[in-house]
């Protein structure tokens, strides 16, 4: 019976609420992000690379082996880093997307930050001022 009670009131926490709101509302974000490298920048980036998509890009170490008759005998061996780098570009907009979402959050936020300094700080500056001018 303890251990239930300890968790409702572990997930009853708000932190605990706010940090799963985050990650769905994250993955759906990364969602978007990953269709607009896919649908968007990729095929740009292909266009300037005469139609190759960015996701076949590789290096081949050996090529494929084939029969007299055009039959494959062996697999290429290649390093495919096109993926890779997609996913790198996938995360470095994430991460320029939601550094900019955050300095705008700061922005709207830092001016209410200001408003709330209390009656005694603003005594106390008064009072700092006045001995500035007489001295």
């Amino acid at each position: 019976m303890g251990l239930i009670t300890e968790f409702k009131e572990f997930v009853s926490r708000g932190n605990v609420v706010d940090l799963a709101v985050g990650v769905v509302i994250g993955a759906a974000f990364g969602k978007i992000v990953t269709a607009l490298v896919d649908g968007i920048v990729m095929p740009t980036i292909g266009a300037f690379t005469k139609g190759v998509s960015v996701s076949d890009w590789k290096y081949v170490i050996k090529p494929a082996q084939l029969d007299s008759a055009g039959k494959e005998v062996a697999a290429e061996l290649a390093i495919r880093y096109g993926m890779f780098v997609q996913t790198i570009i996938d995360f470095l907009l994430i991460a320029l997307v939601i550094f900019l979402i955050l300095k705008a959050y700061n922005r709207i936020r830092a001016p209410q930050a200001a408003a709330a300094v209390s009656e005694e700080v603003l005594l106390l500056r008064e009072i700092r001022d006045e001995l500035k001018s007489k001295g």
